[in-house]
């Protein structure tokens, strides 16, 4: 078994892509692999209830003009649209995901690890969700087989939270500062949305160092 972990935020659009790869990869993969969603905040300093557009908010952070604002953006569209993946940055809204990360932590619990990620991401991504509205939250939770009263519930407390800070505090440790970041059996690591190849070589590599190490 290849126990992959992956570091990646809800903010992040290269980690949406990242995602579709490494499943792509573990599909084709004829040994077996075991992922666990591991949080990141690419910006913590986002206040909760701060709501910012897409395009507001890559011209603030980076100071770019909006013709290349729309041409990363169509860049992340065209890539995402091979891996049968649908980004809309019209309808994108940049939030704090702290919360988003809780639930997650939540809903691996309960083995609903990677729905819940693939559902939070699709929501940042394709709706045009709020990603740290309570409700919104609760409700993408209950989609994906949790309570929606008991996310609702946890919500209203720090349940959660030192894992998401020990997640972010180990991703440190291992030198990522950026995400998305896989992490296979600690013994390699892959950076960034790689190619398909990447991640299939990465998990062949992981396999065979396990049965020497045997």
């Amino acid at each position: 078994m290849v126990e992959v972990e992956v570091w990646s935020d809800v903010a992040c659009p290269w980690c949406y892509l990242g995602k579709r790869r490494l499943e792509k990869a573990i599909e084709a993969f004829d040994g077996e692999a075991r992922v666990t969603w591991r949080s990141f905040q690419l910006d913590p300093t986002i206040l909760h209830g701060e709501h910012t557009p897409h395009a507001e908010a890559m011209a603030k952070k980076f100071n770019m003009p909006d013709e290349r604002v729309q041409e990363i953006g169509q860049r992340l569209i065209d890539l995402g649209a091979e891996e049968g993946l649908e980004y809309n940055f019209d309808g994108y809204i940049q939030a704090n995901t702290r919360n988003a990360h809780r639930v997650l932590h939540m809903a691996q619990e309960a083995g609903l690890g990677g729905p819940m990620k693939d559902r939070l991401l699709k929501a940042q991504f394709s709706d045009g969700a709020i990603v740290d509205d309570l409700d919104v939250l609760a409700g993408l939770a209950e989609e994906v087989g949790l309570d929606g009263a008991e996310v609702r519930a946890m919500l209203a407390t720090d349940a959660y939270d030192d894992a998401v800070q020990a997640d972010i505090d180990e991703a440190a440790s291992l030198g990522a500062n950026g995400v998305p970041f896989f992490v296979f059996d600690r013994a390699f690591a892959v950076s960034g949305a790689q190619p398909l190849e990447v991640f299939e070589t990465a998990l062949e590599r992981a396999r065979e160092k396990a049965a020497a190490d045997a």
